[in-house]
């Protein structure tokens, strides 16, 4: 295997850099015949592929992963807003059905990709857009998570306050001063919270599978308690909607609008599956654990949403915005406690595993010789402090316009890079190529970058976000997402010289690392 000798022969060969929590890692010395020449600019242990042998993604790993995130309180309250928008129960579930098959085919392949290649997003970016212009993806994904990770934690410190003032009423002194936008109490939970995160994240991936495994079954079992408490309160019956539900081509443009958003809201996962899936034992673990994570599971979580927010609506009239309104009402402390650990607990599985792993990989792909996955993880980490997370999450203009429209280019990435792998490659995929410099490799491209890609993603990227954010086309806003993945993929498929190449499909095995996942 020949290194490029990009890096110093003290940072290859020498002691300094080798001691330094292991940050260059590089395939096993030796000629290997027919390998490009590996370059220390684009591979290290993280981003290198994982050996077939040895990983540890089950089935199951697979649905907790589901267990967790599907059930996050961001999605509650999207699914409470839809009743409250006036959608009834059997059309809230009959969206979420929509929404979870498309999003189960989605994320099906997408994972499949990590499976075979063995490699993360931002290496798996390069296939379609070239070594150095998978900065991009990359880096969209990962801003978008870093944002999500610090208002996520933020969220959870709600749910951490209030459960504080319970046990202890007198700290409700410390909750009303500010500084920078937080109260005192609100700081201390926060950094509380966000050194949980850091200590668990910084052990690697595989206790982000351990934890995801340990939570899985705490928050489905807390959340159905909540909801059958809710329908026993409510007298064992619930109201099916509001005093003004929709009817007519108003209704059905709500349940497609809110399949469509449901996908959106995933749009972030469907991109770098793969960062999981890269350590699962075999396809049919990622089939398995997507059939019962993903249709199943979401219907319950349908089930449990449509049962709180038709109990209370029945109860008082009110409609609850989220499953810790319920756990404030509880009348008794012990109760409020155990229920607002659940949800802490929850909050921080869904936080890692949606907005925590991104970034990392996203900045080891910028710094492959300086980072690893503790060291990207704790920038990452600081980054979401820094930014004031909580000041972000209380301007409306902030979270739409900017969260909006990185969202709105998710879309187009996710178009292109699936038409490259599955219908133009047919997911012939020569991985050790995607580590190396030399320009007559199929990932080159132009100086690393395929220009067809970036041709293919701007004009979608624009009208995804005219679509989205641009009050005139409210109307089909909610399918932003749909419009950016089609126009990028169609643009980039007939863009393509040779829709039907003749590709060599070589493994990463000769250049793969033990899965430490």
């Amino acid at each position: 295997m020949k290194i490029d000798p990009d890096a110093s022969s003290q940072q290859i060969h020498g002691t300094h850099h080798e001691h330094v929590d292991h940050i260059l890692h590089y395939p096993p010395s030796g000629e290997v015949p027919g390998l490009p020449r590996i370059s220390a600019t684009l591979y290290n242990q993280d981003l290198a592929p994982t050996k077939k042998e040895g990983r540890h993604w089950t089935g199951y790993s697979i649905f907790t992963l589901w267990a967790n995130d599907v059930h996050s309180l961001g999605n509650y309250g999207f699914i409470l807003s839809l009743f409250a928008l006036g959608l009834g129960s059997w059309q809230i579930l009959l969206a979420l059905a929509i929404g979870a098959a498309l999003l189960f085919i989605l994320l099906t392949y997408s994972g499949f990709m990590g499976h075979k290649t063995g490699v993360p997003f931002p290496v798996m970016s390069r296939i379609a857009f070239g070594i150095r212009g998978a900065q991009l993806p990359a880096a969209v994904r990962g801003a978008v998570a870093i944002v999500w990770f610090g208002i996520q934690t933020y969220l959870a410190t709600l749910v951490l306050r209030v459960m504080l003032i319970a046990i202890a009423p007198g700290l409700a002194g410390l909750d009303h001063n500010s500084f920078l936008g937080l109260s005192t109490l609100g700081w201390i939970t926060f950094l509380f919270l966000w050194v949980v995160q850091v200590v668990i994240v910084r052990f690697g991936m595989d206790m982000i599978r351990k934890y995801e495994v340990f939570a899985g079954p705490i928050v489905l079992v807390t959340l159905v308690a909540l909801a059958v408490w809710m329908f026993f309160k409510a007298g064992m019956s619930i109201s099916f909607s509001t005093n003004h539900p929709l009817t007519g081509g108003a209704m059905w443009r709500s349940i497609f609008g809110g399949a469509a958003l449901w996908v959106t809201i995933y749009g972030t996962f469907v991109l770098n599956f793969c960062d999981f899936t890269r350590a699962a034992k075999s396809r049919r673990a990622i089939v398995k654990g997507n059939v019962w994570g993903i249709p199943i599971n979401t219907m319950l979580f349908g089930i449990i949403a449509v049962t709180m927010a038709g109990a209370q609506f029945k109860i008082n009239g009110h409609i609850i915005t989220s499953p810790s309104d319920i756990v404030e009402s509880i009348p008794n402390t012990f109760l409020v406690v155990v229920a607002s650990l659940a949800l802490l607990v929850l909050t921080i599985a869904v936080n890692m595993m949606a907005n925590f792993v991104a970034p990392v990989y996203a900045l080891n792909n910028f710094f492959p010789k300086r980072l690893n996955f503790a060291r990207a993880s704790l920038i990452s980490a600081i980054i979401g402090l820094v930014i004031l997370p909580w000041n972000l999450y209380n301007n409306p203009v902030v979270i739409v316009y900017f969260l909006g429209g990185l969202g709105a280019l998710l879309g187009p990435l996710f178009g292109i890079i699936m038409v490259d792998y599955w219908l133009i490659r047919k997911a012939r995929i020569n991985v050790p190529a995607l580590y190396t410099l030399e320009d007559h490799q199929p990932y080159f491209y132009k100086g690393g970058v395929n220009p067809r890609a970036i041709i293919a993603f701007i004009p979608a990227a624009a009208i995804a976000i005219v679509f989205g954010l641009v009050p005139f086309f409210k109307d089909i806003s909610d399918f932003s997402w749909f419009f950016g993945a089609g126009i990028a993929g169609l643009i980039y498929y007939f863009s393509s010289p040779n829709r039907n190449p003749q590709l060599e499909d070589v493994s990463g095995e000769a250049i793969a690392v033990a899965s430490a996942h």
